[in-house]
């Protein structure tokens, strides 16, 4: 495994792991020149296609075939088995003529004044550890410096979709993911970037960057990955004490008890959620209902979670469902954010209205 800490050391890196690029040859134009000299690379016809539907390209950008992808996973490190999934999932993608490259970068273009930028938990030895045992090809792990050489005076703009829940609560936080991610897909030029579904308005932003500017990247986006009582695993988890912790798989449960109303409509599905979210707390413990058989005996827990936002949207575009539009069928996101104590979690499920399907999960 290679681990690059500058530009110049990951272009050399990619340079080893990346084939030379095949120009397309056209009708006349044995050699895939064009008049004036110009040489046409593969391009693909549908941005909104996923990975598994694009692998029968004839040729993918960059020159390199079905089976030789060059696979990103964009991190900001502390990794645990939710990021171990994309891995494993960016692996699989990239075949044994592919390769895969992840990115370890706490970004402070997407943190807040009063958020955890100095806090977040950094653990590069672990992080190089978890990428080694996964196969991973080669990481790159920049400074503050490497990325910003100088002020990011221009970045990406989420649109209206990034003004919303995340956006609304977090000012400036999209502008931010999206600048870096831009940042990342132009460095290293991969043909599928792999994220994660709990971050479900990041997936829909990115996946909407890369149609709107022909990036020609197939996002791949992998299912949450859960602890035994439901709670998303997440990086700032380590936040958690024992009894806010014990407090937090609350979210999991009012989001699959929307889940569970689904037939019921839009409505239903927002009240059955906020219905869990709003239920008793006894005394100074809750009760762990896990899903198996019976519930696990009461734990001592901390203060009721604080909502920010309970909603639910459309999970291609994130443009809200109206509570009252029993017309709308497909897949609808349930999203919610919290404070768990002094810990902000978000997490969400997949809805499907108006069809047979509910599942909790994609």
């Amino acid at each position: 495994m290679i681990v690059a800490n500058t530009r110049a050391e990951l272009a050399a890196a990619l340079a080893k792991l990346r084939p030379p690029a095949r120009p397309i040859q056209r009708p006349g134009s044995p050699s895939g020149a064009q008049p004036g000299g110009r040489v046409l690379q593969s391009w693909p016809a549908d941005m909104d296609q996923t990975a598994g539907q694009r692998q029968d390209w004839s040729t993918r950008p960059g020159g390199r075939p079905p089976g030789g992808q060059l696979l990103l996973v964009p991190t900001m490190g502390a990794l645990h088995d939710g990021h171990r999934a994309l891995l494993r999932r960016a692996r699989e993608l990239a075949g044994p003529g592919g390769a895969v490259t992840v990115s370890i970068f706490v970004n402070p273009l997407q943190f807040g004044p009063n958020e955890d930028l100095d806090s977040y938990p950094r653990t590069l030895d672990a992080d190089l550890a978890a990428c080694q045992a996964a196969g991973v090809d080669l990481v790159f792990a920049p400074s503050v410096r490497e990325m910003y050489p100088q002020e990011q005076l221009i970045k990406v703009d989420p649109g209206p979709t990034g003004q919303i829940l995340e956006g609304e609560f977090r000012p400036g936080f999209f502008h931010g993911v999206l600048t870096v991610v831009l940042k990342l897909f132009s460095l290293v030029r991969p043909d599928i970037a792999v994220f994660g579904q709990k971050d479900a308005q990041q997936l829909v932003l990115v996946r909407r960057m890369c149609a709107d500017f022909g990036l020609g990247i197939a996002i791949e986006a992998v299912p949450t990955v859960r602890a035994a009582d439901g709670l998303a695993l997440s990086s700032r988890n380590k936040y958690l004490s024992p009894g806010e912790r014990a407090v937090a798989p609350v979210l999991y449960r009012a989001l699959s008890a929307g889940v569970a109303a689904a037939g019921g409509g839009p409505a239903a599905v927002i009240a059955a959620a906020q219905a869990v979210l709003d239920g008793p707390v006894l005394g100074d413990t809750v009760l762990e209902d896990t899903g198996l058989d019976g519930a696990e005996p009461a734990q001592p827990a901390g203060p009721s979670p604080r909502l920010d936002y309970l909603a639910l949207v459309d999970a291609r575009s994130y443009a809200p469902v109206r509570l009252d539009d029993l017309e709308f069928h497909g897949s609808a996101v349930l999203a919610l954010a919290a404070r768990v104590g002094t810990t902000r979690l978000i997490d969400n499920v997949i809805v499907g209205l108006g069809t047979e399907r509910h599942a909790a999960d994609d």
